[in-house]
């Protein structure tokens, strides 16, 4: 049951998302008098629709995007030059002109897209995909700020273990007789104890206990706890076990061999409970940005990525953590997400917050993928009304005629090519995340 809820609380949050964006295009818009006749979430066959004024509001099948149809987007054959279609390509550019041009009613085409001056064009162009940004950064805010990412640990013991395993054993290596009783449960220690002074230095942080800990082997200590309200004293002496080399940050130090470097230090055998922290509002934009800079990095080698997903997926190389997913993915890791244990008190809170973060994520990959200059994505657009708009100030600047309207409709071919190779990577995507997962 958890694994479903997390799987439709997916499915709920990208139609959402792919409504909205869709409405970040649909009202400037018609705002600025253009006619939009079809606002639909989702692809193929229509499940609902209802017209209200002059648009048809809709939900479609396959919900794997959505549409909103602006009537008039390509400049008709007679505002072009009627250029020749000689040649297949130039066929497909004028039928595509013809099309826009039939949705255009009697007396209205001044209200054609085509029309629009080019910061018009690019304000509606771009709508959608600030409406992502503008997603991710709600859904971060909420995440990060009003819940706290669980980033922190607490000085709460979640677990005292009962021996002391090799730092190379297995995760589900249990205690046998052979194995050195861990110092916290021999001096006593229980879940739930707060370490409020270790060694007679008052205890602030985990990370400061791990340090006075780790420097402590060998040496009988005085520890204070507080448990159920009292404070109980404690003597524990930590055994010297290799344990891997920490950075500043905590993290684990990696050799050449990408293994954590080992070094000998002083152990106790507990875990701390996890605790939340919250960020700072108006941090929030910097971590947003930061997350978009790694997307746009991430779709920069977008190509080579693909041919590792197609080794990993049909030959012998292994699938990495980092590859990416689909629809199919993402909904894999909702569901694990919601389904996984052993969270703790602040399970629920834990399991919401990585829900937020993977969404936003995922409406940072949308608007940075839709960026992308080639058509039919949005970025295509946006170039072909700055193209547009380069033309007249460069005509302007020279005392010549103000051009009229691009011809965009030639780079229909491109965008059919365009549209067929993502939904290729789009059903290789699918195929991956079933037979050969990422799992978290």
């Amino acid at each position: 049951m958890a694994y479903l809820l997390g799987v439709l609380v997916f499915v709920v949050v990208l139609l959402a998302s792919i409504a909205l964006h869709e409405v970040g295009h649909m009202v400037p818009a018609k705002r600025f008098g253009v006619r939009v006749s079809h606002y639909m979430v989702g692809f193929g066959p229509t499940l609902w629709s209802r017209t209200k004024g002059e648009t048809e509001y809709g939900l479609k099948a396959i919900p794997l995007g959505g549409f909103v149809r602006l009537v008039g987007m390509y400049a008709p054959d007679e505002a072009v030059g009627n250029p020749p279609a000689r040649t297949w390509l130039g066929r497909l550019a004028r039928d595509a002109r013809q099309a826009s041009a039939e949705e255009i009613r009697p007396g209205e085409d001044h209200r054609a897209f085509y029309r629009l001056s080019t910061p018009k064009k690019l304000v509606v162009m771009l709508g959608g995909p600030v409406m992502n940004l503008v997603i991710a950064v709600v859904l971060l805010g909420v995440a990060l700020s009003a819940i706290g990412a669980p980033t922190g640990t607490s000085t709460t013991l979640q677990a005292v273990y009962a021996c002391v395993l090799p730092s190379d054993a297995p995760a589900d290596r249990t205690c046998t007789d052979a194995d050195e009783p861990a110092p916290g449960a021999a001096a006593g220690m229980r879940p739930g104890d707060t370490v409020v002074r270790y060694d007679g230095t008052d205890v602030t942080s985990w990370a400061q206990l791990t340090e006075l800990i780790r420097a402590s082997g060998d040496q009988e200590v005085p520890v204070v706890v507080e448990r159920d309200g009292a404070r109980v004293d404690l003597t524990v002496t930590p055994v010297v076990a290799d344990r891997p080399q920490l950075d500043d940050a905590g993290e684990a130090v990696l050799g050449p061999d990408g293994e954590p470097v080992m070094t000998r230090v002083g152990f106790l055998g507990v875990q701390p409970m996890m605790a939340l922290e919250r960020t700072p509002v108006l941090e929030v934009p910097g971590v947003v940005a930061e997350r978009t800079w790694q997307t746009i990095t991430v779709v920069a080698t977008l190509p080579a990525r693909v041919v590792d997903l197609v080794q990993s997926t049909f030959g012998s190389q292994e699938r990495g953590v980092d590859s990416i997913v689909g629809v199919v993915g993402i909904g894999r890791f909702a569901g694990e997400i919601g389904a996984y244990e052993g969270l703790g008190d602040l399970g629920l809170e834990v399991k919401v917050v990585s829900w937020l973060e993977m969404l936003a994520m995922l409406n940072v990959a949308l608007f940075v993928f839709n960026l992308i200059p080639l058509p039919p994505l949005d970025g295509g657009h946006v170039a072909a009304a700055l193209w547009e708009g380069a033309r007249r100030q460069v005509a302007r600047l020279r005392g010549l005629p103000r051009p009229g309207p691009s011809d965009s409709a030639r780079l229909v071919p491109l965008a059919y090519a365009v549209f067929v190779l993502l939904g290729a990577v789009g059903l290789l995507l699918v195929y991956a995340d079933i037979v050969n997962p990422v799992t978290i």
